[in-house]
């Protein structure tokens, strides 16, 4: 049976269809757009999430340039994601997020 592969929105790389994870550049969500509070996909023209009302566009850290909340800034490329701090979960969580959105224990800033 032939298994077909789709690009990730990230980097470009022909992944697996059903990876939840871009082997290659370690995108969370690697074909879908989604917010980073509530995970409802969002698309790079809304400017608000249409599930919790959360903006889609943020300031970076790094660099201060407007940004979408992706995994990555559009301007320097730094990550936006942070590690969640519980040694069970570990999974990259959007760096204004209270809350770990696979665990639920509090992220400190």
């Amino acid at each position: 049976m032939a298994s077909y592969k789709q690009p990730c929105i990230e980097c470009g790389a022909f992944i697996e269809r059903n990876a939840r994870f871009c082997p290659v550049c370690g995108s969370t969500s690697p074909f879908v757009l989604s917010c980073p509070t509530c995970l409802r996909e969002v698309s790079r023209s809304d400017k608000i999430c249409g599930g919790c009302g959360r903006p889609l566009t943020v300031t970076c850290p790094k660099c201060g340039a407007q940004t979408f909340v992706g995994g990555k800034c559009g301007s320097c490329g730094a990550s936006l994601l942070i590690p969640c701090q519980n040694k069970r979960c570990g999974s990259l969580q959007f760096f204004e997020n209270e809350k770990c959105t696979a665990c639920g224990k509090k992220l400190n800033q």
